[in-house]
């Protein structure tokens, strides 16, 4: 760009400079005919009496473009002796200068009275600069060329401009070296057998095209370390003597929290109501898992706040997900659970777009105060538990596309309201309906095994509680009411003390942490003393 701009500087110049040197003050033949009109006609006026002189109503009539006869004859277009001499003494210095200077045109002047006359047809014409503009434009189109003595375009580039191109080479070259020496490192052989037992379908060899092979599995499985989730197993192996045969699977952000910004008071987060509630009667039934999108740095101090006693077994955060298609997944297969008897609960359907089938979708929670949706699910989820179904996903699909609360809470209506006429109809009989298989066959399931058949001491037996007309469900949920209270009762009278031996614990595992660092960072410099010297050395 800067050499173009100089070359058309230059040529503007060149052009310039003849017209200059030949005639200082040039300038257009309409100009100096002009000029030299009016000095004439201011030198030669005429005299004029009082009587002579045009009156002003004259002078103020419009210019119509012709002139009367009289006007037209006036001493200016007169040959004078004067003008006659002149004429011929410019004819002569311009016959000595090698040019003639063309007359100039004669005729009417214009009334500058009325404005001064537009140029355009001149400037339409074309006769302003076109032969300079002309070369410019050729010079630009066959790519100029440089005159005599004039510098190459290279000249006109700074040092600095030269060492950041020097510069830019270098490291563009040193880029494909990297990138060439990686595809050839990337491509070795498989050096573990265990890899190449892996890799069956590309086996070692020194062709190109299996060179290739290699390269881009090495490369695939480095970017799925982003991808898939950190461990092949998020959770350990099922504990037999936990009693807690199905795993619940909660979401974090917008669903037990809720968080905002406002230029008055910044970030805030809000807790639902009934969160300690849900999370301490549910403790009972299921294995809680807390699955969430939000990173570990900033969802576990906020999970510590939200769950102090550690009700929620396993936290699993960000580095738990998978990156598939450009959103975040929520892969349930990870677990290391059965699936049949897994259920997640989240406010996005493309989280678990992987197991639609284990998933209940709520709205997101905006952090109303008066909010009961949550807790809502207790029952339903009660009762599953209680019901032992072998296969979760099929009790969801008989709730597919209504809402879970309300639809179970009319067939559990409706079970009752049969389980209340079978009663008055086998008053006096033996045997006693229990309610269960009335609601099983509500929601089109029978139960494969009922954890609420042995009763706890001090309970009812079950042949009791129907008899007093109470339904399986009523007896399960007695019972898991209990030992909320009993729940509620401990963590009021040894809450404290808890927090304070988690808070001594996790301090010594601080320190701990600290002092093998800094032992393994000292060990860099100070060598190890050695507990039991050889006899060599106790000698000396």
């Amino acid at each position: 760009m800067l050499c173009r701009a100089a070359r058309a500087a230059r040529l503007r110049a060149a052009l310039l400079r003849p017209a200059a040197a030949a005639q200082p003050a040039a300038r257009s033949p309409l100009v100096a005919s002009i000029s030299w009109r009016r000095s004439y006609s201011k030198n030669n006026e005429p005299d004029l009496t009082e009587s002579q002189k045009p009156s002003s109503d004259e002078t103020k009539q419009p210019y119509s473009g012709s002139r009367p006869e009289s006007a037209a004859q006036t001493p200016k277009d007169k040959d004078t002796p004067d003008a006659a001499n002149a004429k011929e003494s410019r004819n002569e210095a311009a016959a000595k200068g090698g040019e003639t200077e063309p007359e100039a045109p004669t005729g009417p002047l214009p009334d500058l009275t009325q404005g001064i006359p537009s140029t355009l047809e001149y400037e339409m014409a074309g006769k302003s600069g076109r032969s300079a503009l002309q070369a410019i434009a050729d010079e630009e189109a066959y790519g100029g060329g440089r005159a005599k003595g004039e510098l190459p375009d290279s000249a006109y580039v700074s040092s600095s401009e030269r060492k950041r191109q020097q510069l830019a080479n270098r490291m563009f070259a040193a880029f494909l070296l990297l990138g060439a020496g990686s595809i050839v490192y990337l491509g070795r052989n498989w050096e573990d057998p265990q890899d190449a037992e892996r890799h069956a379908d590309v086996p070692n060899g020194w062709g190109v095209g299996l060179w290739w092979n290699r390269a881009s599995t090495r490369m695939k499985e480095f970017l799925n370390y982003y991808q898939e989730p950190a461990f092949e197993k998020l959770l350990p192996d099922p504990d037999p003597s936990f009693e807690r045969p199905y795993t619940l699977c909660i979401s974090l952000e917008d669903m037990l929290v809720h968080s905002e910004w406002s230029r008055e008071h910044g970030w805030r987060i809000a807790k639902r109501p009934g969160i300690d509630y849900f999370l301490r009667y549910l403790s009972q039934y299921y294995e809680l898992v807390l699955f969430t999108t939000v990173p570990f740095a900033m969802g576990e101090p906020l999970v510590r706040k939200l769950d102090p006693f550690r009700l929620i077994t396993w936290p699993l955060y960000r580095e738990a997900t998978k990156y598939q298609d450009g959103e975040i997944i929520k892969d349930l297969s990870y677990l290391n659970r059965d699936l049949s008897k897994v259920i997640v609960i989240d406010t996005k359907p493309e989280h678990v777009r992987n197991h639609p089938a284990n998933a209940i979708i709520l709205d997101k929670w905006t952090g109303d105060p008066t909010d009961k949706e949550l807790v809502s699910l207790i029952p339903f989820l009660e009762y599953i538990h209680t019901m032992q179904y072998g296969d979760v996903r099929k009790v969801l699909k008989s709730f597919d596309g209504k809402h879970i609360p309300t639809e179970f809470a009319r067939r559990e209506a409706m079970a009752r309201a049969e389980f209340n006429k079978q009663i008055e109809a086998q008053k006096g009989r033996k045997k006693t309906p229990s309610g269960m298989g009335i609601l099983g066959n509500m929601l089109g399931l029978k139960p494969s095994n009922m954890s609420m058949m042995a009763p706890a001491d001090g309970e009812l037996t079950p042949a009791e509680a129907f008899a007093q007309g109470k339904m399986l469900q009523d007896i399960a949920r007695e019972r898991g009411q209990r030992n909320y209270l009993e729940l509620e009762r401990a963590i009021r009278e040894n809450g404290e003390q808890w927090l304070k031996e988690e808070a001594a614990m996790q301090e010594k595992m601080q320190q701990e942490a600290m002092n093998s660092m800094m032992g393994s960072f000292a060990g860099w410099f100070v060598p190890a003393k050695k507990d039991n010297p050889s006899p060599g050395e106790k000698t000396a």
